[in-house]
């Protein structure tokens, strides 16, 4: 009898100390109650890039784990994370406006909601004003648009854009396009121009904190005239990995061509082995091909037509052939 109470007893204590060791277990799985949001953010100290930030602590029924903080500038965010109701971040930069967040996460990974925003303009830590920019150049011109491209400023601490302005009749500045790209470019597109019109542009920089550059010297440029009519035929002998082709390109409108440029698609994989009735350029958005005339053949009266003659490896033959930017009719042969 002994032996078998004994045994019941051992039983019940077993039993007791599997459910004891299970609790917290269970307890933990079944924890879905938020932290309470953080208390708002408040600005312990800060410099030109860096800030120290503190806010209330969130209550939760097990415990908080970890604070996420945000730092967003219009675009850019990065995360930081504390396990303290309070933080640095460095390597912010000066006069950005920053929008900070910060949230709770307990152990089970519950998030608190409704929580503090703080949104802040860090102090400028920039006095001097960018150099002038380099005098831009004005290349790839066409009827109605041009490049420009131009020496960066030299900056102390961040440049922030470039401004571009036409320079008007009587020195008057209207500002046609603002290169605000982070890092910023120091090149552009001026479309919406007029054919065979001559435009004077200058350039500005501005940093982060608002202060702006002298202007650059100024480029004067003439677009070209509209795109000229014009009819394409051409000659191919093809074999497995390449071809010889020969384009005659006519000049299909009534007014004369003098000095032109030709593009026609072009695979980044092909190589030119020869051309002759022209010369190569470069191959712009390694989709085409840009050849221009010789001394010999600038001129095309209307009604007139230049060949040219092109040995290449692959197999994309010469397609949609541009004269100055006009897209040429295939003729019939």
């Amino acid at each position: 009898m002994w032996s078998r109470a004994a045994a019941l007893i051992a039983c019940a204590l077993t039993a007791t100390l599997v459910a004891t060791g299970a609790t917290p277990a269970q307890a933990a799985a079944a924890d879905t109650e938020r932290p309470t949001a953080p208390g708002p953010i408040t600005v312990v100290a800060v410099d030109t890039t860096w800030i120290e930030l503190t806010w209330a602590a969130s209550t939760d029924n097990v415990g908080v784990v970890r604070y996420p903080v945000g730092a967003q500038f219009e675009d850019f965010g990065a995360q930081y994370s504390t396990d303290t109701n309070s933080i640095r971040i460095e390597g912010l930069r000066p006069s950005r406006t920053y929008t900070f967040s910060v949230w709770a996460l307990d152990a089970a990974g519950n998030s608190s909601v409704s929580n503090p925003t703080l949104r802040l303009t860090m102090p400028p830590g920039d006095d001097q004003p960018p150099g002038a920019p380099g005098q831009p150049v004005a290349y790839d011109v066409a009827a109605t648009q041009v490049w420009l491209r131009w020496a960066h400023s030299v900056e102390n601490v961040v440049l922030d854009r470039y401004e571009v302005f036409r320079v008007d009749a009587g020195g008057a500045l209207t500002l046609i396009r603002d290169v605000s790209q982070y890092p910023p470019r120091n090149s552009t597109q001026i479309s919406g121009l007029t054919p065979n019109t001559t435009y004077t542009f200058v350039v500005r920089a501005r940093d982060e904190a608002g202060h702006l550059s002298p202007l650059s010297a100024p480029v004067t440029v003439t677009t070209l005239p509209p795109p000229p009519s014009c009819a394409v035929r051409s000659t191919v002998r093809q074999w497995s990995d390449g071809f010889a082709a020969t384009l005659v390109v006519e000049n299909t409108g009534t007014t004369a061509v003098d000095g032109w440029t030709m593009t026609w698609r072009f695979w980044a994989s092909q190589q030119v082995r020869g051309i002759w009735g022209a010369t190569v350029v470069d191959r712009p958005n390694n989709g085409y091909l840009r050849v221009r005339n010789t001394a010999r053949n600038a001129l095309v009266p209307p009604g007139g037509s230049v060949s040219l003659g092109l040995v290449a490896t692959g197999t994309q033959l010469p397609q949609e052939v541009t004269l100055n930017g006009g897209l040429c009719v295939v003729a019939d042969e």
